[in-house]
């Protein structure tokens, strides 16, 4: 096939005092992601959508939080492999669209700097990626400020 498309979703618990990064940047805010790596929903969901187009497993696979050297990972360089990955299988991006759930902080301002960061990482135009950002209007563990979460999809192509 020479079109393939994949899904990634991503979620980490909200804790007080961590950093906040998304998308590639680090955000002010009071809390921030609880995880193995930088806790970055955004980027780990891209990951996991490029790597579900090629079947090539998923970011737990591919970067397991047993080992160490992947311990307070920038997830810009999880996401460089992961792009080394499609280039290596002869695929190449088509777009990313992406949609960032979070009660608090608004986070729109910061999109543009988010897609400088991820596209720092790949081989992608800007008007190829997209980022969005909702709400849960208060229900759940988003709604209740407790996590975040992120989902993505990304179309690849083969190389001719």
């Amino acid at each position: 096939m020479s079109l393939r498309i994949g899904f990634g979703f991503d979620v980490h618990q909200l804790k007080k005092g961590l950093p906040f990064w998304i998308g590639g940047i680090n955000i002010p805010h009071d809390k921030g992601g609880l995880g193995h790596s930088d806790a970055d929903v955004l980027i780990h969901a891209i990951c996991d959508a490029l790597l579900g187009s090629l079947n090539l497993g998923d970011i737990g696979t591919n970067f397991p939080d047993t080992m160490s050297e992947y311990k307070d990972i920038d997830s810009k360089i999880l996401l460089k492999k992961v792009y080394s990955l499609i280039e290596k299988n002869s695929y190449s991006i088509g777009n990313i669209d992406c949609t960032i759930c979070l009660q608090e902080p608004k986070i729109s301002p910061y999109i543009p700097e988010m897609k400088k960061a991820i596209l720092t990482c790949i081989n992608l135009n800007e008007n190829a990626l997209s980022i969005k950002a909702t709400t849960t209007e208060k229900l759940g563990y988003v709604g209740n400020k407790e996590g975040v979460s992120a989902y993505a999809v990304a179309l690849v192509e083969r190389i001719k």
